[in-house]
């Protein structure tokens, strides 16, 4: 349902599904598998005035971004996470970011020019600093929200570059499966990829504008793929790109586990949803949060196990890499 709204949310905390609505409406911006996307033009109409204007917003305290591989889950935590009653939440507001920063757009969104995968201390800046304070500070306040959750997957490339605007950040690290993450991958780009006004659009961007910058940008620095960069340039099974999108985010992730462990909090999205109680509280007292009954109850009404999916032919250029991920985060691959 729009902006992941349901009865059962709706009826958990009404004003909350306000809430959602308006992030959806005025904050998020529609990406260009959506529909809406009409509304564009009066959200970064408003995104401009506001990141511009003199006026002091609420201020942006220990923000929270949910960073993973796409399809894993990253959704449903947010939507569980919205419910309680410090937070508001953003379900990825690229908007947002292409405000902050106009070479951000991997996909094609809002923006043909050239485009960076990863985002680095080095590439934020003062007035980066004050847009991103004045954008989600007025989200916090026309909210009324203490807090910011972000869902922006992708940030897991961007650690560095969030932390230098937000030096209080909190990130989660959401991980799953690997089998459940590609299919749901691929199938997710066989359901709502197509082609608009000669362009083709899916989980790989415009015309495959988010592959191409992974391949050059990601693949071809990292040492594990070194050898085999040709070869992975020329995928064009889903599962296949999704496969390599998986290795890189759960690599990534793991190394900024060693080297920032204060400001990140590992979770699985197989204890999520087997046991939310527990992997919640361990998530709250993280984040600092205070538990909230009504928040638990929604969790628990929401977060179910999963069946998992059957394992699939990995291309051999990337299945020994891929299987020593798997062992990595402790799945039996």
């Amino acid at each position: 349902m729009i902006a992941q709204i349901n009865p059962s949310y709706i009826k958990t905390r009404p004003m909350k599904a306000l809430t959602r609505l308006m992030s959806y409406a005025f904050f998020e911006g529609r990406p260009v598998t959506t529909k809406g996307r009409w509304i564009n033009p009066i959200v970064f109409s408003l995104l401009k005035t506001v990141s511009t204007n003199n006026r002091t917003y609420k201020s942006v305290e220990k923000p929270i971004f949910i960073l993973g591989t796409g399809r894993s889950g990253t959704t449903i935590l947010g939507i569980v996470l919205s419910m309680h009653r410090e937070i508001g939440y953003l379900n990825e507001p690229k908007a947002i970011w292409h405000v902050i920063h106009p070479h951000e757009d991997i996909i094609g969104n809002y923006s043909r020019a050239d485009a960076k995968y990863r985002l680095t201390a080095e590439d934020a800046t003062g007035a980066m600093r004050q847009r991103a304070a004045q954008m989600f500070g007025a989200y916090l306040a026309v909210t009324r929200s203490k807090r910011l959750v972000d869902k922006y997957p992708e940030l897991i490339f961007r650690v560095d570059f969030v932390r230098t605007l937000f030096p209080d950040a909190r990130f989660i690290f959401l991980v799953r499966n690997g089998w459940d993450t590609c299919h749901s991958i691929a199938n997710w780009s066989k359901r709502l990829g197509g082609e608009v006004d000669g362009e083709k659009h899916d989980w790989w961007g415009v015309n495959d504008r988010k592959w191409q910058l992974l391949v050059e940008q990601l693949v071809k620095t990292d040492p594990l793929f070194s050898e085999i960069v040709d070869g992975i340039r020329h995928f064009e099974r889903h599962l296949d790109r999704a496969a390599v999108e998986w290795i890189l985010t759960m690599r990534e992730g793991l190394r900024l586990m060693q080297a920032s462990s204060d400001c990140i909090h590992l979770v699985r999205f197989e204890d999520l949803t087997l046991e939310p109680d527990e992997t919640l509280a361990a998530l709250c007292d993280f984040c600092e949060l205070s538990m909230d009954s009504k928040f638990g109850e929604y969790a628990r009404q929401t977060l179910h196990p999963v069946p998992a999916r059957e394992p699939f032919d990995v291309h051999p250029k990337i299945a020994s890499i891929f299987h020593d991920t798997m062992a990595e985060l402790r799945y039996n691959s």
